[in-house]
This record gives structure tokens, sequence and C-alpha cells, in this order.
């Protein structure tokens, strides 16, 4: 594993004349725009980061998907950077940005230790995917016994989960536009007119399902599995089953902006994200493994276990603002 430290990364850069040596002792703070965790484990990372590199602090920013990108294009259109590194739930993001040269061109090292299929989605030179996870469905242990779960997607659509359903919402999550879209392709837009039959609770992040069944609000979810695996070890008395009629899996990437303040340091926090250290957090946390080498986490079943369903950076990228307008159109929100 190749993995750069702070001196290291300040040293090496100097000697080329890539960076002056007064500029480089300004590289003490990395802010990084985060929607593909939650705030808690967000921050975590954070934290983990700044004790591997004693003297780098993390402003950790957690909003929603769609809500992160917004605040960057903002940023961008003020001339006003406050962003270092940009990780979303969206990949689509991470094309857009590149398309309107708005990124740095930073290939990390660690990227080489991706597995194929993640190798294959990362841009290679703007941006790379540091998580992966699956849309899973979820329940109330206590409440909705193994006979009765739903097992497939199509299962949320019977009438007897009426105002049971927690879901995210696409306008907001960039996960959910994946998993919204991925439907879409497989049932057609009916599928969701029929689910809207039945009065889904509709939050704004894929965490929020997570704390709805926790609450004992609603009983049955599709949401993020990590959401999911992290309110279980917390003790929330849910369970997590896998859809049989197809897998949704959301890659995330990360890139650094083109004008980040601390560039420096974003290339570092680069390279940590891709790290195999990080890359076996995520997944005990519930991610999918990016990494070759890194096993998945204990009862979670590996991909090719069953169908999964595929989206294209070019399907994400146009079908996702379609599918929100429709969303709004179909549910009122």
């Amino acid at each position: 594993m190749h993995c750069l430290t702070r001196r290291h990364a300040v040293a090496g850069l100097s000697s080329l004349g890539l960076i002056a040596p007064a500029r480089a002792a300004t590289e003490d703070a990395v802010t990084w725009y985060i929607s593909q965790v939650d705030a808690e484990q967000a921050e975590a990372m954070g934290k983990a980061f700044t004790a591997a590199h004693p003297g780098i602090k993390v402003e950790v920013v957690r909003v929603t998907g769609q809500v992160a990108f917004q605040r960057l294009q903002m940023d961008i259109k003020n001339k006003t950077p406050h962003c270092d590194v940009f990780s979303a739930s969206d990949i689509s993001h991470a094309a857009i940005l590149k398309d309107r040269g708005q990124l740095m061109r930073y290939a990390p090292a660690n990227a080489a230790g991706l597995a194929p299929t993640y190798r294959a989605v990362s841009d290679g030179e703007y941006y790379t995917v540091n998580n992966a996870a699956r849309f899973v469905l979820i329940r109330r242990k206590d409440k909705v016994p193994d006979a009765v779960a739903p097992k497939t997607w199509t299962d949320l659509l019977d009438p007897s989960w009426k105002g049971q359903i927690a879901t995210a919402h696409p306008a907001f999550s960039g996960g959910m536009g994946t998993w919204v879209l991925a439907i879409t392709k497989t049932y057609g837009w009916a599928y969701f007119e029929k689910l809207a039959a039945n009065n889904p609770r509709i939050g704004r992040s894929a965490v929020d399902p997570v704390t709805l069944l926790t609450a004992g609000e609603c009983l049955v979810s599709p949401t993020y599995g990590p959401a999911a695996y992290h309110g279980i070890d917390k003790g929330s008395p849910i369970v997590v089953d896998q859809a049989a009629d197809g897998v949704v899996v959301v890659v995330f990437p990360s890139a650094i902006p083109a004008g980040a303040p601390h560039p420096e340091a974003a290339k570092l926090f680069m390279e940590w994200l891709l790290s195999e250290p990080v890359s076996r957090q995520i997944s005990a946390d519930g991610s999918d493994p990016i990494r070759t080498g890194v096993a998945p986490r204990p009862g979670v079943p590996p991909l090719d276990a069953g169908k999964v369903i595929q989206l294209s950076v070019e399907e994400i990228r146009k079908g996702v603002p379609e599918i929100i307008e429709k969303w709004r159109d179909t549910f009122g929100s």
C-alpha cells in the first residue's frame, strides 16, 4: 500500500517546485464536504485522519448529497472557496464538475488498490471512487416477523404497508436518487405511483428511515445499508434483508475542487480515504469493500450472490434530475 505522510507530501512537492515552504506551513486544515456517511461517522473519520496525521485538522461539513453539490456550486459561483475534498453520494456530480473544469487533476496513488469494478467507474485523473454501498430493505425485527417481511422491492407496494414505510427524498439524497432511478429502470414509474398510494413517510437523508424505524414511527424501508448497520451497532431493533429482485449499488466518489484552499493537505486526505485501513473500517461499518483483499462485514453476502441492478454514470447524470421532478409530481413533495 502506498501511503503518504504529511512530511513526505510537502517535502516531495516542495522539491519539485510545486509548493513553497511558507505555503506548506499553512497546510494544517482540510474542509471536507461529505454526504456518504452520517454526521457521527464523518466526524469519527475526521478525527481518525487527524490522529494519523497530527497537526492537520478536518472541518467536517456533513449534509445530504444534493445539498453538498449545491453548496460547492455556490462557493464556485461566488469565488469563495471553502471545500478541500468533496465526497459525493451521486457519482454524476463528480462527472459534471470535471466537465466544467472545476476539479483539480489528481490521481491518488492508493487508487491502484481498488477492485477492478471500482477502478472502472473512477475517472482516473479527476475523481476516484472511495466508497460503495448497497440499498437494502430494513424492518423492525420486533414488529415485522420474517414470515411477513418484504423480501423484494415490489413487496413494499402491498397495501398492508400503508403508512408504515419510510423513505429518503431523491432531491436531497444522492443515493436515494440512484435507487429511484434503478427501480424505475426495472419496473417503470408505475412502481412509484403505487408506492405513493401507500403514503410513505418521506425524510431527506437516507439516514432518516433508520431514525424513524428506531423510534417506532415506521416499520419498513428501502435505505442505505451502512446507515442501517450503524443503527444496529448502536442497538436499533432493526434487521437488514437483501432485495431478491435486485441489489442496487451506489458508488461514491471523492475529488479535490480546483480552487481548494489547502490542496496539498487535500491530496494527503484523498490518499488516506483510499487507504487499506479506511477501506477495512468502512466495510466493517456495512459498505461494500472497494479494495482487493478487503472482506465485507460479517453476515453481508457478496454482491455476486444475487442479481445486481447496474447504472452507468451517464444514466445517473441524465436520469436523476428527471426522476426528481417526477417524484415531486407524484408524492407532492
